[in-house]
C-alpha cells in the first residue's frame, strides 16, 4: 500500500466508527441498574401527546425503574413537545403501581 493511501484510510475508519458510536442509543444507569424503558404513544392517530412508558426487569430495583420510566416520559414530551411537563394518570410517584411480567407501566400526556 502506499504510503500516501495509509492517512486517507485511517480517516475513512475512523469516520466509520464515529458515524456508527453516533448512532448507539444511550442509556443510564438508574438505581445502579440499566433498564429497557420504551414510550409510545397510546393511540399517535389521535394525539401524540398522550403515551405509555414500559421499563422492562423492573423487580431489579422498583425504585430505578420508577427513575427510568419518568425519564423516558421526560425524553418523550421533550422530543414530541419541546416541554418536559407531564401530567401523569399513572405516574412514577404512585405508592400503589403494580408490576405486571416483570414490566412497570406508567401513562401520562405531555402538557404542551
Amino acid at each position: 500500500m502506499k504510503k500516501t493511501l495509509r492517512p486517507v484510510l485511517a480517516l475513512t475508519i475512523f469516520g466509520a466508527l464515529v458515524a456508527c458510536a453516533g448512532s448507539a442509543p444511550k442509556t443510564y444507569p438508574f438505581d445502579g441498574v440499566y433498564f429497557k424503558a420504551k414510550a409510545a404513544a397510546v393511540n399517535k392517530t389521535v394525539t401524540r401527546s398522550v403515551f405509555i412508558v414500559q421499563v422492562a426487569d423492573a423487580s431489579q430495583s422498583i425504585t430505578g425503574a420508577r427513575e427510568a420510566g419518568r425519564y423516558e416520559g421526560t425524553r418523550y414530551c421533550i422530543e414530541n413537545y419541546g416541554t418536559s411537563d407531564i401530567i401523569w394518570e399513572i405516574g412514577p410517584d404512585n405508592p400503589e403501581l403494580v408490576l405486571a411480567d416483570d414490566t412497570l407501566t406508567l401513562k401520562g400526556m405531555c402538557d404542551a
